[in-house]
């Protein structure tokens, strides 16, 4: 399952569509046919500025469930980090981030972009890793378009 807040919810959703075209059991946070978390499961948890209330009770209610979590951040050394099973480190600027020091994207674009870019990835690496083609894939996709 995966979770996030705004523009960062939508990249997850992306990743989510993905790993349901490799054949994977993956929903979306709040989804109305998400099923419950427990061990065996995945939170996977974005929160670019390294909190987001929202999020951080997520993570704490799916812990408490036995799932393990995963937290995308921008911020690794933030509370919430601490409270995640385990951290992956996203070194781009967010909305929390961008009035220091102004980039070439507002708010957290940055951010979000690289989520994006990471999710894509992985699953490049999940399919190659399971033996699944685009073929496979394409399969999997909605014919409701």
């Amino acid at each position: 399952m995966a979770a996030g807040c705004g523009r960062e919810a939508l990249q997850l959703r992306g990743l989510v569509m993905r790993l349901h075209h490799l054949g994977l059991s993956a929903t979306m946070q709040g989804d109305l046919t998400a099923p419950p978390l427990g061990p065996g499961d995945l939170l996977i948890a974005s929160a670019g500025p390294g909190h987001l209330a929202t999020v951080a009770a997520l993570v704490d209610v799916a812990r408490g469930a036995g799932a393990a979590t995963l937290l995308l951040t921008a911020v690794p050394d933030a509370p919430l980090g601490r409270r995640a099973d385990a951290v992956l480190h996203i070194p781009a600027q967010t909305m929390a981030t961008d009035r220091q020091a102004p980039g070439a994207l507002p708010m957290g674009s940055v951010y979000e972009g690289a989520l994006f870019v990471l999710g894509e990835v992985l699953v490049d690496g999940v399919r190659r890793r399971r033996g699944t083609t685009p073929a496979d894939m394409r399969a999997r996709h909605t014919n409701m378009e």
